[in-house]
């Protein structure tokens, strides 16, 4: 029961670089207020971009219309509006950031397609702190006042407007059939993944891998060998937040999803072992979830698939490596 042994590897290991330093910053700032440039270290690209990887999260999110993304969901529809009206301008206007998602039929030997894969460092990621540590941090919108005043963040400030973001999503409610939770330590994120899968169960944890070194974002990519199912009857996602600290959004859903590991060599030369993940029913998902921009489909009509950048982890039961042929 639990995690096996090489799962268990890969989590001490991503504790020990996420944690580094973070015990000690995080009691600086209990006693003293924080200098933006010590804790808000979000990655440039979170910086830049706070909305960067939203899309994968949650089919729900960009675009569950409410009071609070009335306008989010108003610019995105503008946006679907647009390519329905010019399917030969599909691409030229949709963020590059976007091109992760394909369909099932893509995952084919020899099918070359067009990656967005961001490049992160993770001695500059933030850090994960202790279950203790981060319960004695509110996270709440209702505390967001306090939050900025805490971590010393302006208001209206990239920073400030990443970690607002980042707790409003957390709180939005989630899809029928999903279960979700925000993650703000290791523990919390592990026992989530635990108890989805079963409090009995051995859980292996899977990770998209760089097998060479690029500083490339955007590439084509071929598939150059058939792609491994992994046997997944359940599974969890978790994927990074822009926040102050590490927060992994994870969520598991009770709909069809189908686990692939593929090889994948860029243009460059570059070679990725790729997780990717297929949702199979995508019919209470927002219609303004961009993935339906990207692949010029409607909720419900095709399943979506992502690949996964290489900070979000997908846990499964073990055996999780009965891989299988995709036959088309």
């Amino acid at each position: 029961m639990g995690f096996n042994f090489a799962s268990k590897i890969f989590l001490l290991h991503l504790l020990l670089v996420m944690c580094a330093h973070g015990s000690r910053t995080i009691r600086e700032m209990m006693t003293t207020k924080v200098h933006r440039e010590e804790m808000m270290n979000l990655n440039p690209s979170h910086d830049a971009r706070p909305e960067e990887d939203n899309f994968l999260r949650l089919p729900s999110m960009n675009g569950g219309i409410g009071e609070d993304n009335e306008v989010e969901a108003q610019d995105e529809q503008l946006l679907v509006e647009h390519v329905h009206s010019n399917p030969l301008a599909h691409l030229d206007h949709i963020d590059k950031s976007f091109l992760v998602f394909f369909t099932l039929n893509d995952l084919q030997v020899g099918n070359r397609m067009q990656i967005y894969f961001p490049k992160r460092d993770p001695l500059s990621s933030p850090r994960f702190l202790s279950r203790e540590e981060a319960n004695a941090i509110p996270f709440s919108y209702q505390q967001l006042p306090y939050l900025l005043e805490f971590f010393s963040f302006t208001p209206g400030s990239p920073q400030a407007i990443a970690t607002e973001n980042t707790i409003r999503e957390c709180e939005t409610k989630a899809i029928k059939g999903e279960t979700k939770t925000c993650a703000t330590s290791l523990e919390s994120m592990l026992d989530f993944a635990q108890k989805k899968l079963g409090l009995e169960t051995e859980v292996k944890v899977l990770s998209t891998t760089h097998l060479t070194k690029s500083s490339t974002l955007l590439q084509n990519y071929t598939i150059d060998g058939v792609p491994k199912e992994i046997s997944a009857p359940k599974m969890v996602a978790c994927h990074t937040m822009p926040y102050p600290y590490a927060v992994f959004y994870c969520h598991n859903q009770e709909s069809q999803n189908k686990v692939f590991l593929v090889s994948l060599t860029g243009d460059n030369g570059d070679r990725v072992e790729a997780l990717a993940v297929c949702h199979m029913d995508t019919s209470q998902w927002s219609r303004n979830h961009v993935s339906f921009t990207v692949l010029g489909v409607e909720p419900g009509s095709s399943n979506v698939c992502h690949f996964f950048p290489d900070d979000n982890l997908v846990y499964v039961p073990m055996p999780s490596m009965a891989s299988t042929a995709y036959v088309m």
